[in-house]
Formats: structure tokens, sequence, C-alpha cells
């Protein structure tokens, strides 16, 4: 009977250890698809703007991506760099990050939340008796949007607007967001 249950031990061990092989074996072979369906959801754009008149410019790149985890849902992280200038008024410097939401309920519309951090670096010419100013400042964007293809046109509101250190003019602003 010891030598049964010895012999069974042994069984159990090497049975076991063959399907611990196996099943490690089995997953193995199932990671890079899992990967190459990761890299297939994810989507890269964002968006840029000029603007410039006399003695006026301002340019900003905002770079995105975003991973699709439905086809009604998608969450990523974007970038945000700002240049503007006023001749013998001010510039500014912005540089900030962002954490972006998008829900689909049908593949034309999109509703979308973003909340951004930016830091901001105001310098004013001397002759205006303004301080140059740097701080933080959140927005929290709530937007709505029509998407053609690649491209998504829409309007955004700043649930957190504030008229004095809004990197924005108004609480309201167009967009025009693009992913591939």
């Amino acid at each position: 009977m010891k030598n049964y249950i010895k012999k069974l031990g042994v069984k159990s061990a090497l049975i076991g250890t063959l399907y611990f092989i196996f099943i490690s074996m089995s997953y193995a072979q199932q990671l890079p698809e899992t990967q190459a369906n990761f890299w297939q959801n994810v989507r890269f754009g964002g968006g840029l703007g000029l603007s410039f008149g006399n003695g006026f410019f301002a340019g900003n790149i905002a770079p995105i991506g975003m991973y699709q985890i439905n086809e009604y849902v998608s969450t990523g992280v974007g970038l945000n760099f700002a240049y503007t200038s006023e001749r013998d008024f001010y510039e500014s410097f912005v540089l900030g990050g962002s954490v972006l939401g998008f829900f689909n309920p049908i593949r034309e519309i999109q509703f979308s939340t973003e909340f951004q951090q930016s830091y901001v670096s105001r310098n004013f010419d001397e002759r205006t008796l303004l301080r140059d100013d740097k701080y933080w400042v959140p927005a929290l964007f709530l937007g709505l949007g029509y998407t053609t293809n690649n491209i998504t046109f829409g309007i955004q509101y700043d649930v957190l607007y504030d008229r004095n250190r809004s990197i924005y003019n108004d609480a309201w602003f167009p967009f025009v967001r693009v992913l591939f």
C-alpha cells in the first residue's frame, strides 16, 4: 500500500508538472496575438493650431494617443504645447498633459471628456506694468462632436474655466480632432 501511495505521489507530481508546462506553453503562444490586438486598437493623432495677425502670433500642437476599448468607448492621454505673443504686450508658453475619454453611441456622434493640467508662463512687456506670471491651471472639458472617417468636429465647454487664468479666451470653443 505504501508503494502504491508513493507511486501515486510521483505520478501526480509528474502529471502536475506536465500540466503546468502545457498550460504555460499554450498561454505563451497566445501572447503575440494579444499584443497584436492591443496595437490594432491604438490610434494616434491630435490637433494643430496657428493664428497670426498684426503683431500677434499663436501656435499650438496637441498630440494624443487613444486606446479603443470597444466600438463605443476609448480612452487615452495627450500633451499640449502652445506659444503666444503679442508685440509690445506679452508672450506666453504653455506645456501640459491630459487624460481623455470618448463615448460614441453611434459612429458619427462623439461625447468627450478631457482633464487637462497645464503649466503657464506669461511674460509681459515691462512697459505694461503687469507682473510676469507662472502658474498651473486645470481644465475639464465636456464636448460633443460629429465624426466622419478619422476627423471629429465639435464644441467643448471648460467646466473649470477661470477668466483670469485659463489659457483659452472663452469657456466654449470649437475643436477639430484627427486620429489615425
